[in-house]
């Protein structure tokens, strides 16, 4: 079978907006002195819910005042990843797959206004073919492979016909339970995690060029 889509995650794999996360809880944990577990916040990346950073601060502090703590922090983390980027590669694989017919979509756990409002900022909300969110619904977030079946189904394709991209096990483990090829390309903070199931690591897109994976697995037509 030709490749007919490329499926990319959205946290972290297009955009880095997990760095930004665990900057804004460390500098929360040290105004109440405290270390915040990065090591346990990221080894729950990827999936619905995740790391209770609040519980296990409030744990070691007493109560906190949730509301003025969690809107400082939410604000200080837009405030970060708003100068971030397109994570090196992203661009070149959507302007290639629109040349060459192949569709693109987003499969995130995160919420479709999430994603919108990232894409709109950095004017590329009209690249992606179709964008499948969770919207923090654990029945069908990832590690269940349901957002790709999901995906597969809008396409009209079959999961030898699509290659996933994901950052993290949790995303991985998703993309392979719904059978489609996945490629591996961590950020800095998932680097360290033990990403064996995938069928290919990168250091990021940039390492193999667009006509390289044709290669691999055929031109559309």
């Amino acid at each position: 079978m030709s490749l007919r889509a490329l499926l990319f995650d959205f946290d972290g794999l297009i955009l880095d907006t997990e760095t930004p996360e665990i900057i804004s809880w460390q500098e929360v944990w040290a105004e109440h002195g405290q270390r915040f577990p990065v090591e346990r916040f990221v080894s729950e990346i990827g999936t619905v819910g995740g790391y209770g950073a609040f519980p296990a601060l409030e744990e070691l502090t007493g109560p906190l005042d949730r509301a003025a703590l969690g809107a400082r922090r939410s604000a200080r983390k837009l405030a970060l990843i708003e100068i971030e980027e397109l994570r090196p590669g992203v661009i070149d694989y959507l302007e290639h797959a629109r040349t060459r017919g192949i569709a693109t979509a987003i499969v995130s756990s995160s919420s479709r206004g999430w994603i919108d409002a990232h894409l709109s900022r950095l004017e590329r909300a009209e690249q992606f073919d179709l964008i499948v969110t969770g919207d923090h619904d654990p029945e069908r977030g990832k590690p269940r492979p349901t957002l790709y079946l999901e995906a597969l189904a809008a396409l009209g394709i079959g999961p030898g016909e699509a290659v996933a991209f994901e950052d993290s096990p949790n995303g991985i483990r998703a993309a392979t339970s719904a059978g489609i090829f996945c490629i591996a390309v961590p950020n800095g903070i998932t680097a360290s995690l033990a990403l064996d199931e995938a069928d290919l690591v990168l250091g990021s897109l940039a390492e193999l060029p667009f006509e390289r994976l044709l290669d691999r697995f055929g031109a559309p037509g």
